[in-house]
């Protein structure tokens, strides 16, 4: 695939051998942004681990420091007292198994994110064929499973992220926008690595974080010294 003329100016600037310090790497993903909207700064993370085995799947939610500067619409699923709750928190929706029937009859999806108290589980395990393959079931690990719907609404709301790794051990998130400053990003991108360095499971032997890449949307990766955080 041809890459733009853009992308290429952005490419030309990097060092392909080199690993940059995470400041080094924050400040030049602003730099070299090609694009003219205000482009996503992305985190890619290749982590030793053998994700067949379920005690080294990595899943979790983090709150960023300064959130990600996306907004993300919240669908409660819940009844009684939690709803009244979760519509004076500011859920964009919120409905039991109306707005479930709603998804499976009319596939609707307006929404970005699904919280659920625990009695509604049963129900909403019914649309798992849907759901699972968009990533948007609730599931008590990133705790939008949960009895206080209030702060897993305010923690979305602030900037809290899902995370998860794939079949071969990768981790995608968004950790800003290129329009943050520098030492936005940076706090940020360190509170991310924290929780994945923290979370390291203990079978796991020699080097951990394989590699890390930041770049922004339209822009080209740039790799970090895994060695510039505190492992």
């Amino acid at each position: 695939m041809k890459k733009g003329k853009n992308y290429v100016n952005s490419l030309s600037k990097i060092d392909k051998n080199k690993l940059y310090s995470k400041e080094e790497a924050i400040k030049l993903v602003k730099e070299i942004a090609p694009a003219k909207f205000d482009e996503s700064v992305e985190l890619a993370l290749n982590l030793n681990l053998d994700t067949k085995k379920v005690e080294q799947q990595l899943r979790g939610a983090v709150v960023l420091p300064h959130g990600t500067g996306k907004t993300k619409k919240i669908l409660v699923v819940t009844k009684g007292e939690q709803a009244k709750v979760a519509k004076e928190a500011g859920a964009d929706y919120v409905g039991d198994t109306d707005l479930l029937q709603k998804i499976e009859k009319e596939n609707w999806f307006d929404f970005d994110i699904i919280i659920a108290t625990p009695e509604m589980m049963p129900e909403l395990g019914k649309l798992g064929k849907i759901l699972g393959p968009k990533g948007l079931m609730p599931n008590p690990k990133t705790g939008t499973v949960t009895t206080d719907v209030k702060r897993a609404i305010d923690d979305i709301k602030k900037g809290r992220i899902e995370y998860r790794t794939d079949n071969y051990g990768n981790v995608h998130v968004i950790i800003g926008k290129v329009s943050f400053d520098e030492n936005k990003l940076l706090e940020n991108l360190e509170a991310f690595m924290n929780i994945i360095i923290k979370s390291k499971p203990s079978v796991v032997k020699g080097k951990y974080i394989k590699s890390v890449t930041v770049s922004s949307t339209m822009g080209p990766g740039i790799k970090i010294d895994p060695n510039s955080f505190d492992m």
